[in-house]
């Protein structure tokens, strides 16, 4: 018996005595050296990105611990770690973040990929889908946006994700399973398959993901 209350005070103190180590500060992993990322401005994002500035701007410098700045030369978002920057991830994030609002994302939907692990954009073309062309190709992009952008509005609040299509080009930003789900009834929609049929697929889906 005393054995035994003897081997568990020393189990106790073993446990006790595991270091605690805190995480690695972004400098701290790298060496002490800066750490960069660069994000292209395309022309027509130029105007927009002048004006959500300070939107932008704020989450990353105060929240994410990261120095950014638009050169204006190169056309390029700029940033980098600092010796406060709390982890080595909230650059790339960061990067992620400010791409979102490149490719078209509203500043509300794209700052999610800042504070949600899980979250990340997905692009793809409608010929990776179907070769279309002329008056074929702007029925398809009729189609996946829907009157009104009911279609498209539909697909988002099932799947919980958030869908930009711009001109031949689809980016979806979501959770993984979420953003499959979301490509699938696009991809249904352009291959030709009526709205209300992709509508009652996405009732059943949308239970499961719930």
């Amino acid at each position: 018996m005393a054995e035994s209350i003897e081997m568990e005070i020393q189990t106790a103190t073993e446990a006790a005595a595991k270091p605690n180590f805190k995480p690695l500060k972004a400098h701290e992993m790298s060496d002490g050296k800066v750490q960069f990322r660069k994000v292209s401005v395309p022309p027509n994002r130029y105007s927009p990105l002048k004006k959500a500035w300070l939107d932008i701007y704020t989450p990353v410098y105060d929240q994410m611990k990261v120095d950014i700045r638009m050169n204006l030369k190169s056309r390029k978002v700029e940033l980098k770690t600092r010796a406060d920057t709390s982890d080595v991830s909230n650059l790339q994030k960061s990067a992620d973040f400010v791409h979102a609002f490149m490719l078209g994302f509203d500043i509300p939907d794209a700052v999610s990929l800042l504070r949600v692990d899980e979250l990340y954009v997905e692009s793809f073309e409608i010929k990776d889908v179907k070769t279309l062309k002329g008056e074929h190709l702007s029925r398809a992009i009729g189609r996946l946006s829907g009157k009104g952008g009911k279609t498209k509005f539909a697909i988002e609040n099932s799947t919980k994700t958030r869908i930009v299509i711009a001109d031949t080009r689809i980016h979806i930003l979501g959770a993984f399973s979420n953003i499959k789900v979301a490509r699938n009834s696009l991809c249904s929609l352009i291959m030709g398959s009526p709205a209300g049929k992709v509508y009652s697929k996405l009732r059943s889906v949308s239970a499961i993901l719930a």
